[in-house]
């Protein structure tokens, strides 16, 4: 594994955040090898002996990047809840340990979900604070209006609060109902599908397609992939972390 800064490391490992673990630094209570270290040190849990108040830094766990095509009626969940019937995201993927589910879908939606153990990017890419894009293709009843689509564009109330403004495209209309193509920058529960009702066209079917850069592509539903080193580093560019 490559050195990283030491207060990186000290907050992957969930003992401070970065700005608390500088602190921890300046203060003489981190050590790398029996050395007190500096602002701006790098090292390898792996290699080094990491220490922060004499406690050793445990060696980083391997990551892994997982991105699901969430079928409908699948449940966006790590654990079965007593009454909880339904298959779990997680039991599509064979893979111990735990894994943080990012983007979570209702049972009745479908797409891109992603999977990693990795909990600092997890956190990035979840806190509505940083913004991070996810696109739909949704299928709503009827046509709606220009009227409707600059609303939706614009922001609609939601309990006592109004939704971000957002991308809304129309894509195709066809017997069933219209396309639409919606990129956000929130995720509320339930969001699309609520604003979608409250303009007058429930919305039919909704599938994720991206999480920032990162798209379905080919994969069927219930099929899933680890993402390529070149997807990682990307991903890691867009989140800061």
């Amino acid at each position: 594994m490559s050195e990283e800064r030491l207060q990186k490391l000290i907050s992957q490992a969930r003992i401070a955040s970065r700005r608390a673990a500088e602190q921890m630094i300046l203060e003489g209570r981190v050590t790398v090898d029996g050395r007190v270290a500096q602002l701006g040190d790098k090292a390898d849990p792996a290699v080094h002996d990491i220490r922060v108040d004499g406690k050793r830094l445990a060696a980083r766990p391997e990551y892994v990047y997982i991105l699901l095509n969430k079928p409908r009626g699948v449940v966006s969940a790590n654990k079965r809840e007593a009454h909880e019937k339904r298959r779990l995201v997680r039991e599509l993927v064979p893979h111990k340990g735990h894994l943080f589910t990012v983007g979570r879908l209702d049972a009745d939606s479908e797409g891109l979900v992603l999977l990693t153990n990795d909990g600092e990017l997890a956190d990035r890419l979840m806190h509505p604070r940083y913004g991070h894009t996810k696109t739909y293709e949704v299928l709503v009843e009827g046509t709606p209006t220009q009227d409707a689509l600059d609303q939706w564009r614009q922001g609609v109330p939601l309990g006592d609060e109004i939704s971000a403004p957002a991308k809304v495209r129309v894509m195709t209309t066809t017997p069933e109902g219209t396309w639409l193509q919606v990129i956000l920058r929130e995720g509320r529960k339930r969001q699309i599908r609520r604003i979608a009702s409250q303009l007058g066209y429930p919305v039919k079917r909704l599938i994720r397609t991206k999480i920032e850069m990162l798209e379905i592509g080919h994969l069927r539903p219930g099929q899933w992939r680890e993402l390529s080193p070149a997807e990682v580093r990307l991903l890691k560019e867009k989140t800061g972390t």
